[in-house]
């Protein structure tokens, strides 16, 4: 599709008077590197070590807790510090069960710290995501001490078993970097002071080495660095990141990986020209101006095998419009976060970009407004167009993430994709069914449910396919336009799915992602990054499987 690119002043920006005295602050620099050696003789500040839940058994004449014969290596450090480890294991009730850990410091040896990191029965569908938390522990660890090295260290025969086979124990030891880098990332963009990451070095024992660690630990690297982009972009206020600098930063992808990724930037014109009715409806209030933003990846030597498409949700703050969200469970202070899922989508650009799979041409799409109030907003009752000439009675101002969607999946399916995901911060029925974690999916193919089980699988993400009811339909149709934006709340992440679904060409393959959940962490106040690595593994798969 033609269109043509728009200059954005990232300076003209409204800011309200906000700086950021630390915009400039770096992704942590953390370097991995494979070692062979005995955890006795390994030599740093913190050494953290896996341990199973059958790595850990009570012995029937003491209540301390004893490591069993497949945890040998950890059993032989335990005699070598005089039962230091079992005696804080006991204290602790550590267990190796997922979640649980211990950490303790050591007056004299080659090492400053211990720490124990239970990932539980070792089930495979939850390694990635237990290796992830042993980064996260060694990264809190690290932080807390102002630590500079640190090795994780696989020493229980249970877990070798889990991790056997080569790809699988390098995806493991990527798990674990991601989970370093992550933990160690804070968001001080806008504090007057940031506290500065002193961990540099950690080694890996017993992952394996060679040249596919190296790449596997590119990897990690790559996610984490767009996990973090994807949770700065959230974690922004409106008042920095408005649709005009949202443009500009999925621009500077593009620009940074111009060899892979091009931008076509649509501003409001241009969009007026596409019929892009629905989605101007909703930015019709905002004193700032839409953009459509569309990034577009073609690997290198441009042998393209398969065209996929990913679309998010755009929108950089939700007041819900006339419908204004009011009462606590609204969360209105929070609807900076209303973008979740084009910052994930541009996220996996990124790491993309980086990665340069190849075989695969993907296009990356957001259609960037704010849903407001004026005089000139659209009000309950009104009738929009789509691109795609179907009529929607707004029946509620603040269903407009589907709204933005619609037009955003018309451009999607004209560019003759194979398939399509869209991911949005769509309903809060989706969070009340599935809580704060998983992700809903709403999709009419079994092949494509299945492909992204698996990718989300190797990701650690948690997602839960929901029925796309066809029946609920009767109750989304207008008397005076072709549908209404609005159903029941009972089943109302299921009717937002069929509502997309009047928007997707047949012959595409489509899934809609609802995250409103997972896309916050409300216990620590922050973005989550949620979606980046199921996205790049899905992109991944498609990129091998052509």
């Amino acid at each position: 599709m033609g269109g043509h690119a728009v200059s954005v002043n990232l300076a003209a920006a409204p800011s309200l008077g906000l700086t950021m005295p630390n915009a400039a602050v770096d992704p942590p620099q953390v370097t991995f590197a494979a070692k062979h050696t005995e955890i006795s003789e390994w030599e740093g500040d913190i050494l953290a070590v896996a341990v199973t839940e059958n790595d850990v058994s009570k012995a029937t004449s003491s209540s301390i807790p004893m490591f069993t014969s497949s945890a040998a290596a950890l059993a032989k450090l335990d005699g070598e510090l005089g039962g230091l480890l079992s005696e804080a294991a006991a204290e602790e009730d550590f267990a190796g069960k997922s979640g649980q850990s211990v950490t303790i410091r050591l007056p004299a040896a080659g090492f400053k710290r211990v720490c124990l990191v239970g990932v539980g029965d070792g089930a495979a569908v939850t390694m990635m995501a237990a290796c992830r938390r042993i980064g996260e522990c060694v990264a809190a660890a690290a932080k807390s001490a102002k630590a500079r090295s640190a090795a994780v260290a696989v020493v229980s025969w249970d877990w070798m078993m889990m991790i056997e086979g080569e790809d699988f124990r390098l995806s493991a030891a990527a798990a674990v970097a991601s989970g370093v880098i992550l933990g160690l990332h804070e968001d001080t963009r806008y504090k007057s002071e940031s506290n500065k990451v002193h961990l540099k070095q950690v080694d890996l024992i017993g992952f394996g080495s060679g040249d596919e660690m190296d790449k596997k630990l590119k990897y990690a690297n790559a996610i984490s660095s767009a996990v973090i982009f994807s949770k700065e972009l959230v974690n922004s206020p409106a008042n920095v990141l408005t649709p005009a600098v949202f443009a500009e930063e999925a621009s500077k992808i593009a620009s940074t990986y111009s060899d892979v990724l091009t931008a076509t930037i649509l501003d409001e014109e241009k969009c007026r020209e596409l019929k892009m009715g629905s989605y101007l409806a909703v930015a019709a209030a905002s004193a700032n101006p839409p953009y459509f933003i569309h990034l577009c990846y073609k690997p290198p030597g441009g042998n393209v095998k398969r065209k996929l498409a990913i679309v998010g949700k755009g929108v950089t703050f939700d007041s819900g419009g006339y419908n204004i969200k009011i009462g606590a469970i609204s969360t209105i202070e929070l609807m900076k976060k209303d973008m979740g899922g084009a910052a994930a989508v541009f996220g996996a650009a990124k790491a993309l970009g980086e990665l340069k799979p190849p075989g695969v041409e993907v296009h990356f799409i957001s259609a960037a407004c704010e849903n407001m109030i004026s005089g000139t907003g659209m009000r309950p009752g009104d009738i929009v167009t789509a691109s795609n000439g179907k009529t929607i009675e707004v029946d509620n101002t603040d269903a407009e993430g589907r709204l933005t969607l619609a037009d955003a999946l018309v451009y999607a399916c004209k560019l003759g994709v194979d398939k399509v995901i869209d991911l949005a911060t769509l309903t809060g029925y989706c969070r009340i069914a599935l809580g704060p974690t998983i992700a809903g999916i709403l999709t009419p193919s079994d092949e494509l449910a299945k492909e992204v089980a698996e990718a989300y699988e190797a990701s650690g993400e948690k997602f839960w396919r929901l029925p796309l009811e066809e029946s609920y339909w009767e109750q989304m149709k207008s008397s005076v336009a072709d549908m209404i934006n609005t159903g029941s709340p009972l089943g109302g992440a299921i009717t937002a799915g069929l509502f997309l679904k009047q928007f997707v060409d047949e012959k595409v393959q489509w899934m809609h992602i609802d995250m409103a959940g997972p896309v916050w962490n409300y216990k620590k106040q922050t973005a989550t990054g949620f979606g980046v690595s199921t996205l790049v593994e899905w992109v991944l798969m498609n990129s091998s499987s052509s």
